[in-house]
C-alpha cells in the first residue's frame, strides 16, 4: 500500500506529513530506553514483511503487521514504520520521501487505534477472548489502512478505480493479517508474558 512519488497534491501530502510528525514526537516520548529494541525489532518485521508484494487486480498486496505493531507499541509504531518506511524508499524505491508522512500516517494510525479499542480484551485473562481479540486487531488495522490509503488516492482526480482495487485486492490479505497477528501474540503471550502485562498495565496507567 505504498503511494508513489508524483501521484498526491501537495496538501494531502501536507497533511500526510504533519500528522506523521505529530505522531511519531507522540511516539518517541513514549519510547524509553529499555523499549528501544522492541521497537527496532518490530520496525525490522514490518521492513522485511511489507516487503514481499504479491500482483493482484494490477496492483500489488503485502502484509503490513500494523496490527501486531499496535498490540506492542502503541504510538511508538508511527517511529517504527516510519523508518521501515523511509528504509524501502531509499533502498528500494517503493512509496517515496513526499509520500512518506501519508504512507506512515495510513500504516501508523490504524494501529494506534486498534490498540486503545482491544487493549481491555487483550489483557482479558481468557485465551479465546485474546485470540479473537488479536485476529479482530489484525484484520481491522489493515482494513483501515486500506481504507485510508484508498481515500488518499480517491481524492486525486483519475485515480478512484485504483483506489478500490487496492481495497478489494486487500480483504484476503486483511483475513492472513488477522490470522499472522493472532499466533504471533499468542506465541509472544507463551514465551514471553510480560507482553500481555504490559497491556494491563497501560490498561490501568
Amino acid at each position: 500500500m505504498h503511494i508513489a512519488e508524483g501521484v498526491l497534491p501537495w496538501p494531502i501530502l501536507a497533511a500526510g506529513g504533519a500528522l506523521t510528525v505529530a505522531g511519531t514526537a507522540i511516539g518517541l516520548k513514549s519510547v524509553d530506553y529499555d523499549r528501544i529494541m522492541t521497537v527496532a525489532m518490530l520496525s525490522a518485521a514490518f521492513f522485511v514483511g511489507s516487503l514481499v508484494h504479491v500482483p493482484v487486480m494490477g496492483t500489488s498486496a503485502h502484509l503490513v503487521l500494523g496490527g501486531l505493531l499496535g498490540i506492542i507499541l502503541g504510538w511508538a509504531a508511527f517511529p517504527a514504520i516510519l523508518v521501515a518506511l523511509l528504509l524501502q524508499a531509499v533502498l528500494f524505491q517503493f512509496g517515496g520521501l513526499t509520500t512518506l508522512g501519508v504512507n506512515t500516517f495510513n500504516m501508523a494510525a490504524p494501529a494506534v487505534l486498534c490498540h486503545y479499542l482491544f487493549r481491555p480484551l487483550l489483557a482479558s485473562e481468557s485465551p479465546k477472548v485474546r485470540n479473537v481479540s488479536a485476529f479482530a486487531f489484525g484484520f481491522l488495522a489493515l482494513l483501515l489502512s486500506a481504507l485510508l490509503t484508498a481515500g488518499s488516492l480517491a481524492l486525486t482526480e483519475g485515480f478512484l478505480t485504483a483506489a478500490a482495487a487496492l481495497l478489494v485486492s486487500h480483504v484476503a490479505v486483511m483475513v492472513v493479517e488477522g490470522f499472522v497477528t493472532m499466533f504471533a501474540f499468542g506465541f509472544l503471550a507463551r514465551v514471553k508474558p510480560e507482553v500481555i502485562q504490559a497491556v494491563y498495565r497501560t490498561q490501568h496507567s
